[in-house]
């Protein structure tokens, strides 16, 4: 059976990695972003093109015939409350618009940890915080995560469309430095869990984190292992690396671990870092 996956911002880091771990014969992916894709290479079964999220009419024509939709795309770090606005906000109105007008049934929403930058894992329960923790955002690009998510909320509830939220933590090869060690998503696990977002039958409106099986996580797996994605990662394969020559990590005390959001809590709001 053939499918056709539309994944917004896929000239990103995201949404690179899944261009390369997602293709498989039957599925089409269609890969648009404000910045050129890199054009198909020989065999690959994939649709390439330029657009921007703030253009409806362009965004309809994007998704039309697609089966699903992975969302990489809009700002993705802090920015002015116009840029957070204009390609967060609206741009994912747009997109579950576009969805809604389309037809397409499926929509991965790509939340981040930021949406609870501020919740500290001294609170946090023994199995970790639970993927539908209230927003604490930690800047106006958590906030925009945040709205994201309820919009999401909306479209799913209104008008039945599946919509998962992935709140990605850190996804990198290799964890770099001793916050990423709670939060690291490993690109085999980050493939993981997309494939079960696009697979999992009739999910509703579903969070979950987006994280691997890392020792000193405090967020919890359960929402991912209830919906299928049971991810085989630790970071902790890294931590002698991490750790070698810096201080002994006081998860007490120091604020950048204590919180999800780490030194993002200490942005000035609508600064460019």
């Amino acid at each position: 059976m053939s499918q056709t996956v539309v994944i917004t911002g896929a000239a990103g880091k995201v949404g690179r990695l899944l261009r390369q771990r997602l293709a498989r014969p039957g599925r089409t992916l269609r890969l648009v972003d404000i910045v050129p894709p890199e054009p198909p290479v020989p065999g690959e079964d994939a649709e390439v093109s330029t657009g921007t999220l703030t253009d409806l009419a362009g965004v309809e024509s994007v998704v039309a015939g697609a089966d699903a939709v992975i969302h990489l795309g809009g700002q993705s770090r802090e920015s002015n409350i116009s840029d957070v606005l204009e390609n967060n906000a609206l741009g994912t109105y747009n997109l579950f618009e576009a969805v809604r007008r389309g037809g397409v049934r499926r929509v991965i929403f790509a939340s981040s940890n930021h949406v609870a930058g501020f919740l500290d894992r001294v609170d946090a329960p023994p199995e970790g915080f639970p993927a539908d923790a209230p927003g604490r955002p930690d800047t106006l690009y958590g906030w925009s995560k945040v709205a994201g998510e309820a919009m999401a909320s909306l479209y799913a509830d209104r008008y039945g469309i599946d919509v998962l939220c992935p709140r990605i933590g850190m996804c990198m090869p290799q964890p770099t430095d001793v916050r990423s060690l709670g939060l690291w998503l490993s690109p085999d696990d980050a493939t993981s869990m997309f494939e079960v977002c696009l697979a999992v039958e009739s999910p509703g409106f579903r969070r979950l984190w987006g994280i691997s099986r890392n020792t000193r996580r405090f967020l919890s797996l359960a929402e991912g292992e209830a919906l299928g994605y049971i991810p085989k990662d630790d970071s902790e394969a890294y931590a002698d690396e991490v750790e070698r020559g810096r201080p002994t990590p006081d998860y007490e005390h120091d604020l950048v671990l204590r919180r999800i959001g780490g030194q993002w809590c200490d942005v000035p709001l609508g600064e460019y870092y």
